[in-house]
């Protein structure tokens, strides 16, 4: 039997989507409170349970023509896009393989967990900002520009932000957030080194003369 655009909005499996969704973006604007692994933890925790929320999603269609309401800023993405990518440091980035079928290195390009993060943000964020404030027509309206995004965009780089994340947990790297201020150390110490024996270098030189 099929059911109003009312109903839908008002389902069980719309409205325990919009609190998953509302919790990832509550954790993403809180990304800094959150220890390096703890963050990189419950990423791999909430982020499966988003996309088997999305799955559970009824199909609609659009009320209106035109779109509905942006909320999240430019700002307000480099915003959440450089808090995550503080907080997981190095880790951020991860190679990315654009054609699976070829395994050459120059086929390689990088991946960002951040960017992906902030772009999923950026799409659920504006969808519970219609949801939470919005009629049922344009309710169904976000809910359906959601999915749409959802297939096309935010559900490919959630899968590859988990597949980066389930790496750092389980693939022997030290998420400790000790660990970028000791590789900043050393780069100084190594750039210190370089500089003291650039100088000596000279000064031999000098002296040569």
């Amino acid at each position: 039997m099929e059911i109003s655009r009312e109903e839908l909005v008002y389902s069980k499996a719309v409205i325990e989507f919009v609190a998953v969704a509302g919790e990832f973006c509550s954790f993403m604007e809180q990304a800094e409170g959150f220890a390096r692994r703890d963050f990189a933890d419950k990423c791999r925790k909430i982020l499966p349970l988003l996309y088997y929320k999305t799955t559970l999603i009824p199909p609609t269609e659009p009320f209106y023509e035109e779109g509905t309401e942006r909320f999240v800023t430019e700002e307000e993405w480099d915003t959440i896009n450089n808090s995550i990518r503080s907080r997981l440091g190095r880790h951020d980035d991860y190679p990315e393989i654009f054609d699976p079928v070829v395994r050459d290195t120059e086929d390689r390009v990088g991946g960002s967990i951040a960017e992906n993060l902030a772009d999923i943000y950026q799409d659920l964020k504006d969808f519970v900002m219609v949801y939470r404030m919005a009629p049922p027509e344009l309710m169904n309206d976000a809910l359906w520009e959601c999915m749409q995004h959802f297939d096309q965009s935010w559900g490919q780089k959630l899968l590859n932000a988990l597949r980066a994340l389930h790496h750092l947990m389980h693939g022997g790297h030290n998420l400790d957030d000790q660990d970028d201020e000791k590789e900043e150390d050393d780069d100084k110490r190594n750039t210190d080194n370089w500089i003291f024996t650039k100088r000596q270098k000279l000064w031999n030189e000098d002296d040569d003369q």
